[in-house]
């Protein structure tokens, strides 16, 4: 391997002092909402506590509870309506087309309104209740703590000269919730604990064990998914009664509390592995159990290591902290080093390999009733959950939703029958893990057939990581079939030639047509063009590379060069969002779905496509700076791709002002909670993820055929700075340093010798990485 500039001293001494930042978040006082609590996660299973003094609230979740059922909702006679859909576009009516969509081409039934649509939601409130010698509104010294580098919670404070600490961790070793509690003195622990949830659980006691038991609705017959909770004390030194529901200790040393928990999705044996695990947590010492959570951990969240500077704002609480960066962000430098190794945090915590990909909420909810059901949106926001898996070094965390997306194939061919009499397979909006494809209940928002593209997408990008020939293998057969449903709805638009999709929607954004009447059905919308030339492209070479389907591969050649442009530049110097420059209804609408060949395709580069790249960034500008936090994220992503590191700090900024606000917000509002969850509002997983991949394209890209080191950096990142760890395509790593912008040392790694195009202080060169 060929080290450059003194890269073999980095080597040795990168690992530990790349990121000597404290990586923790700290509060001096109870949560007050649960926007303010620690969320902890093992990838299945999810607790936030909230630090309460006499009584306190722990929220847990388990990724796949999940009400509701599989359905058919197809209507198979809606391909019959096609010709009359495309006549009236073809003549301008595109309001009487969008009547005729919602009568007769939308999904049969409530769609994602009704009970079978189902909803992911929260899974029960452990509640305990302390008591003291002394009075427990006295208390000292209070702190309450998450440390992201060990995914292990804390609480302390004394009172009457005891000091009482809890900590907390969801086990990446035996899959089991633990919380240990624990005092300065023998004797001082005493509490009681209960479990319940809203709705659809009954709670018991069986021996020593306290119990959760329930089975959710289904839409249909009441017989929906079923689980098991069950909680254990085991105490030191005191007694342990029961009454009523609930597990009493008294007098105890020491504490220890496990929650073994598990639902029958895809696991007939729910009940059994509730068994199984808590035997297994319970036949270890603690100190043997938060050692194994720490080294499992560690493997993931060690990887990446970054370093900016710090500030005396880090000596600050989380929410006093934010508040003071949204005013004076250059005191407190190491704050988007949080916020970036956050989120790899949060989907180091949300997701497992063999289980489901985080939903809207990750995998945390307080509500049996989530947000938009805490489902999976397709025309941006599953996507932008797993935009910083493969550069956070956290490849293998990207097959979960893989697995989603091979589990759409099926009924998706049957959604592409019935609304199209197309060949391949297509999903639209939303989805959920039951497998639904079919457009949503409404032609304003529902129709838009993007979705199955874009994750097409998502799958590729880990092939382009990781260079993976049987996992390309293994999701060809996705991409084929995605390809197969687009070229066979093309069809030719009268106007300009082209073939596009018809009917076609720009994600859940409207325009005015000439009659002054909102109309969101269009031909040909920029989006649908821009994802169809990606899959096209990235199908070809995959059929190169895996040497089959020539004809196939040769067919999407020719109906390439018929596709409207990446991008087609309006009278005013902007990217149109559809293929006529209608006036928008929303000039700042929240979707800035006509950018896609921008981020995350590579279709629209600084320097490949300037003119483009010039649209673009007119596009953003009259888009604004606002929105909910994933909109934020998302522009913030726009502008590192336009390497304007200023613009993408801004919009940084915006993301991270503080606020409690949990009301649903459609337009302008973003920003995060004191537990740096981001705000829609409300909680919405989606901003932290767009965010720490804005923040990682800020620091590294290598989307247009080269890995650039400092693309985007703001003036106020430039004195000094270390990244270990990033991961760039192609399966390179990437450790580097600078100063006052300029890259001193870098390396590049990877499994095998190979040359790879660098660009580093504005010169382009071939270097070679090897192990």
């Amino acid at each position: 391997m060929k080290i450059t500039i003194g890269v073999c001293l980095l080597l040795c001494s990168f690992a530990l002092h790349a990121q000597q930042r404290p990586l923790q978040l700290w509060f001096d006082k109870p949560a007050a909402q649960w926007e303010e609590t620690l969320p902890l996660g093992n990838g299945r299973l999810g607790m936030t506590p909230d630090g309460g003094i006499e009584k306190e609230k722990i929220v847990l979740n388990d990724i796949t509870l999940w009400s509701g059922s599989a359905q058919d909702a197809n209507n198979y006679e809606a391909y019959r309506q096609l010709p009359e859909i495309r006549r009236l576009l073809s003549e301008g009516k595109n309001d009487e087309a969008q009547k005729l969509i919602d009568k007769n081409f939308v999904c049969l039934g409530p769609g994602s309104g009704g009970p079978q649509w189902g909803c992911f939601q929260m899974l029960a409130d452990l509640a305990v209740t302390y008591r003291y010698d002394g009075a427990a509104a006295l208390y000292e010294g209070y702190r309450r703590w998450l440390s992201l580098d060990s995914a292990v919670a804390g609480t302390t404070f004394s009172i009457n000269g005891v000091q009482y600490l809890r900590e907390y961790f969801t086990s990446f070793g035996d899959d089991v919730d633990v919380i240990r509690l624990s005092a300065g003195k023998k004797g001082k622990i005493s509490f009681s604990v209960g479990v319940s949830r809203p709705e659809k659980g009954t709670s018991s006691i069986s021996g020593e064990a306290l119990t959760l038991a329930g089975q959710l609705d289904n839409g249909t017959d009441g017989k929906g998914m079923q689980y098991l909770t069950q909680v254990r004390v085991v105490n030191t030194g005191g007694k342990q009664t029961v009454k009523g529901n609930e597990l009493v200790v008294e007098g105890a040393d020491e504490a220890l509390i496990f929650i073994s928990t598990a639902t029958d999705f895809r696991r007939p044996d729910y009940k059994s592995l509730v068994e199984k695990n808590m035997k297994a947590a319970l036949q270890k010492s603690y100190a043997a159990q938060k050692q194994l959570h720490l080294r499992n951990f560690s493997k993931l969240f060690g990887r990446v290591a970054v370093d900016i500077g710090n500030g005396p704002a880090e000596e600050l609480t989380m929410d006093k902290r934010l508040a003071a960066y949204y005013k004076h962000p250059e005191e407190d430098k190491s704050l988007p080093v949080l916020f970036l190794q956050f989120g790899r945090y949060l989907t180091i915590s949300s997701t497992r390999v063999g289980l489901l990909p985080p939903n809207l909420q990750g995998l945390w909810a307080n509500q049996v009733r989530t947000p938009w059901n805490g489902d999976y949106h397709l025309d941006v926001n599953v996507q932008m959950n797993h935009w910083p898996v493969e550069m956070a070094n956290l490849s293998e965390l990207n097959l979960p939703l893989t697995e989603l997306v091979r589990g759409l194939v099926k009924p998706g061919e049957r959604t592409a029958k019935a609304y199209y009499n197309a060949e391949g397979w297509v999903a639209h909006v939303i989805t959920n893990v039951w497998g639904f494809t079919e457009p949503g209940e409404s032609a304003s928002w529902g129709v838009t057939k993007s979705g199955s593209g874009w994750l097409c997408n998502n799958l590729w990008e880990h092939y382009a990581y990781t260079d993976d020939r049987a996992y390309l293998e293994s999701i060809y057969p996705i991409l084929k079939g995605s390809a197969l449903f687009y070229k066979s709805i093309l069809v030719k638009d009268e106007k300009t030639g082209w073939l596009v999709t018809s009917p076609s929607s720009s994600p859940e954004n409207s325009f005015l047509l000439p009659n002054g009447n909102h109309a969101s059905i269009c031909v040909g919308a920029t989006i649908d063009n821009q994802i169809i030339r990606e899959l096209f492209t990235n199908v070809i070479e995959a059929a190169q590379k895996l040497k089959r389907d020539k004809a196939f591969a040769d067919d999407l050649r020719a109906q390439l060069q018929q596709l409207p442009p990446a991008g087609i530049i309006s009278a005013d110097g902007r990217i149109q969002e559809w293929l006529e420059d209608y006036k928008e209804t929303d000039p700042q609408h929240r979707h800035i779905s006509h950018l896609y060949g921008l981020y995350p395709a590579n279709l629209i580069t600084a320097n490949g496509t300037p003119e483009l790249a010039a649209a673009a960034k007119k596009s953003l500008e009259v888009r604004g700076d606002d929105g909910p936090s994933w909109a934020i994220a998302y522009k913030q992503l726009f502008w590192a791709r336009l390497l304007d590191g200023n613009r993408a700090f801004k919009l940084l900024r915006e993301l991270l002002k503080p606020t409690l606000r949990t009301d649903i917000n459609y337009g302008a509002g973003g920003g995060v909670y004191p537990n740096l969850f981001s705000a829609g509002p409300p909680f919405q997983i989606d901003g932290n993820f767009g965010a720490a991949a804005a923040i990682m394209e800020m620091f590294m890209q290598s989307h247009a055929g080269y890995i650039e080191l400092l693309p985007a950096i703001p003036d106020l990142w430039k004195p000094a700075g270390k990244v270990k760890g990033l991961k760039a395509r192609g399966d390179c790593t990437v450790d580097f340093e600078w100063k006052d912008g300029v890259v001193t040392r870098y390396n590049i790694s990877s499994p095998t010798r190979k040359q790879v195009k660098l660009k580093v202080n504005g010169e382009l060169k071939t270097v070679n990485a090897g192990k």
